[in-house]
């Protein structure tokens, strides 16, 4: 046997160790602690879904799973952190749709790439509705529209930033219905919804989850649902279609995702569990009790589902001629 043939039969020997010691390494996963990064504040949806997930997967691992909140920069400095982390899958990261489908689109010199995540599932996706102060004197869309139109840029919205779903959503708004705002920025959608509540600002793009109790209660009132069918979670509400804004869709959706460089096995032993953990019944109700539709897709369909969002959002961006800042 010549040398060269027993040079590659030792790398194919080596390359089967390495393999084999992933795969056993992946077996025992997770052998510590594992974080769950959000780039937001505590009390949105996405902190609730968050510490949800943590806590069912610490009860499927045996393995403590701990959430860390890191608000501010529009979502992107808890990315960067993440972005850096080890890709061993015991730095994982929760969040809506701007850090993992839109940031790139309009943050100049970003510090990570949305494009770069490893996916791992969809955990959830809910409906936006549009949720405006009760002294507002608008009761329905169209008076809302109305009043836009005669007092140019006097209505405000409530923003997490330009990145956020709910800042997109009153974007598209105004190009669809020709009216100019002006928008508030807030570090979070719970201090939002705090001052609509308060009638400090006018209008928030937030979820059901959150809004259609106090719409329930008499603390705000809600003008339509930003879907193309009613919620089954409040059927009474109008969709934008149905209210004379035809097609307009916003939907914020939670994605799981490792930091760049993570290993496609690892991603499918994770995805594996977290979509178990999903599809129970203990889970299934919880976020049935938040308006939240499943996702528990595999790590191919949810990196398809960002690319279909990063498409439908950047039209929109295009349209309004927003320029990355």
């Amino acid at each position: 046997m010549q040398r060269k043939d027993l040079h590659r039969i030792g790398l194919l020997a080596f390359a089967a160790v390495l393999v084999a010691g992933g795969a056993k390494a992946q077996d025992n996963y997770p052998s510590q602690t594992v974080k769950v990064v959000l780039p937001s504040a505590p009390g949105s949806t996405t902190d609730i879904l968050a510490r949800l997930a943590a806590d069912q997967l610490s009860r499927k691992w045996g393995k403590p799973t701990v959430v860390e909140n890191i608000a501010g920069g529009t979502m992107n400095i808890g990315a960067a952190v993440v972005s850096r982390a080890a890709p061993d899958g015991y730095t994982l990261f929760v969040a809506p749709p701007a850090p993992l489908a839109l940031a790139h689109l309009l943050t100049k010199n970003l510090n990570y790439n949305p494009l770069d995540w490893v996916p791992i599932t969809l955990l959830a996706k809910i409906a936006n509705v549009l949720s405006v102060r009760n002294s507002l004197p608008a009761n329905t869309l169209q008076e809302l529209i109305a009043y836009g139109k005669a007092n140019p840029g006097k209505l405000t919205f409530a923003t997490q930033g330009p990145q956020s779903t709910a800042h997109l959503s009153a974007t598209l708004l105004e190009t669809l219905a020709g009216i100019k705002m002006l928008a508030v920025p807030y570090r979070g959608a719970q201090q939002a919804l705090t001052d609509v509540v308060a009638g400090n600002v006018d209008m928030f793009f937030d979820t059901l989850a959150t809004s259609v109790p106090l719409h329930r209660a008499g603390n705000l009132k809600i003008l339509a649902v930003a879907d193309l069918q009613r919620a089954k979670a409040a059927p009474e509400l109008s969709t934008f279609s149905e209210a004379g804004v035809p097609g307009f869709r916003s939907i914020t959706w939670f994605g799981l995702v490792a930091p760049p460089g993570t290993p496609a096995a690892l991603a499918q032993r994770i995805n594996r569990d977290a979509v178990e953990m999903l599809r129970s019944p203990e889970v299934t109700a919880r976020l049935q009790s938040l308006s939240l539709e499943v996702g528990a897709t595999n790590p191919s369909e949810t990196a398809k589902f960002f690319a279909d969002e990063t498409a439908l959002w950047g039209k929109v961006i295009k349209e309004a001629g927003i320029e990355p800042q």
